[in-house]
């Protein structure tokens, strides 16, 4: 296999854990210092150093703040050391009861076999609507 298809592969093994909820297994694929960056103007907006910043600041209230939260690669590209995956979220928000589904890229890095950064780029006015009263 060569470096692109394992890099893919690695992203592939992510989105499956989030998909089964094995946080083990999404765990496993990041670098100790990946830098998670979810866009500004999503609910969650930052940059968060390390897999346990991510899980408190991101993964913890996906969780617990929405019923049936999705995130589905439709197709993952892979190039060096970068790995496209292009998809969409969905779920519904529970403080409102909205549902939402909009498109998003990530962007992720790989680095010695791991996830070292992403990046997400999505339409967050589809987002806020979701979270609007």
């Amino acid at each position: 296999m060569t470096d692109i298809e394992q890099n893919r592969a690695l992203a592939k093994r992510l989105y499956a854990g989030f998909a089964t909820g094995d946080l083990p297994a999404v765990l496993s694929t990041m670098a100790a210092d990946i830098e998670w960056t979810e866009a500004e103007g999503y609910p969650y907006a930052g940059t968060f150093i390390g897999p346990d910043a991510g899980v408190e600041a991101v993964f913890v209230k996906l969780a617990t703040e929405w019923e049936g939260y999705q995130a589905i690669p439709e197709r993952l590209i892979a190039e060096k050391d970068t790995v496209v995956a292009l998809g969409h979220y969905s779920g519904k928000f529970l403080a409102t009861g909205k549902s939402f589904r909009a498109p998003f890229v990530h962007v992720w890095t790989v680095r010695d076999g791991k996830l070292a950064t992403f990046v997400q780029h999505t339409d967050t006015a589809v987002v806020q609507r979701a979270l609007q009263a």
